[in-house]
């Protein structure tokens, strides 16, 4: 019932994702044929881009939650962080094209004319709205799910809002005092953080991909939970991987060799579900071995 309802929390995810950014492309390219602001023309590519992102994490939540199969006994998961990886590369590659128009309009001495700034800040306000409900929504659904295309996404959102509220400032300070440099200054900024964003997801999400252990208080959670469960004697062998919003997790526990296998498999059986008590996105294999004298 709990992955039903974490499938149906995550598509949701992805659909608010794809419509928002639809809203917001449509919004900043007008927005940028009015003003000429290369501060909304770094935000507008941001969307344009969270948008192929948003598809294509949509696309890979969908293949994710399909059911494991012969091909694929542990299931999809693994297409999260393809996702994630493939997310990271095009927010590199679009900041680097922003810093790069930033910096030869700064080397330059160049300040593009604004118009239409009152017009931009309207539809600049508006998108930091949507944007903001978007990421609180996200950030609700990726804490009960663990999905990390929503987090990856939730990640995307919260960055727009650096180069939206930039954007902001850069129209007010060319409506009120007629200055255009910080326009190329704002980019600049914005670029720079999207590119750390895009380091951060693409980091974790190679981890994944490389079967990178579980996080390391993860880990001591699950051994704590394990080295007090009545009956164990002791465990070893604890080895955790990460896919997507799955946990893997093995573990051998030492049992008595005197009782009966019904009674062995009820303390083996008892663990694991108390660790997926803990962790309900986790796939736990546990091997009973006796206990040394």
């Amino acid at each position: 019932m709990a992955v039903k309802s974490h499938r149906i929390l995550n598509l949701s995810s992805g659909v608010a994702s794809v419509s928002v950014a639809l809203a917001l492309v449509a919004m900043k390219a007008w927005a940028l044929s009015q003003t000429g602001s290369l501060a909304i023309a770094a935000s507008l590519t941001d969307s344009g881009i969270d948008l192929l992102v948003s598809l294509g994490g949509l696309i890979a939540i969908v293949y994710a939650a399909r059911p494991p199969d012969e091909d694929h006994t542990f299931g999809h998961t693994s297409a999260e962080d393809l996702a994630a990886l493939a997310q990271a590369l095009i927010i590199l590659g679009s900041a680097a094209l922003i810093g790069w128009a930033a910096i030869s309009r700064i080397v330059r001495f160049e300040a593009a004319p604004l118009a239409a700034e009152a017009e931009g800040i309207a539809v600049m306000l508006v998108s930091v709205v949507l944007t903001g409900a978007l990421v609180l929504w996200q950030r609700y659904v990726a804490r009960r799910t663990g999905n990390r295309v929503v987090a990856a996404d939730q990640l995307h959102y919260l960055g727009d809002l650096l180069p939206t509220i930039g954007a902001i400032f850069a129209l007010l300070a060319s409506a009120a005092w007629g200055i255009g440099g910080i326009d190329s200054a704002v980019a600049l900024i914005a670029a720079a953080y999207m590119a750390w964003g895009a380091l951060r997801i693409g980091g974790a999400a190679w981890d994944a991909l490389m079967d990178r252990t579980a996080a390391p208080a993860m880990v001591e959670d699950i051994a704590t939970i394990a080295r007090n469960w009545p009956g164990v004697h002791g465990f070893h062998d604890l080895k955790t991987r990460t896919a997507g919003s799955r946990l893997f997790v093995h573990l051998h526990i030492e049992l008595d060799g005197d009782q009966t296998l019904r009674e062995a498999h009820a303390i083996s059986a008892g663990l694991k579900r108390q660790i997926l008590l803990q962790y309900p996105q986790a796939d736990v294999i546990i091997h009973q071995d006796v206990a040394r004298d």
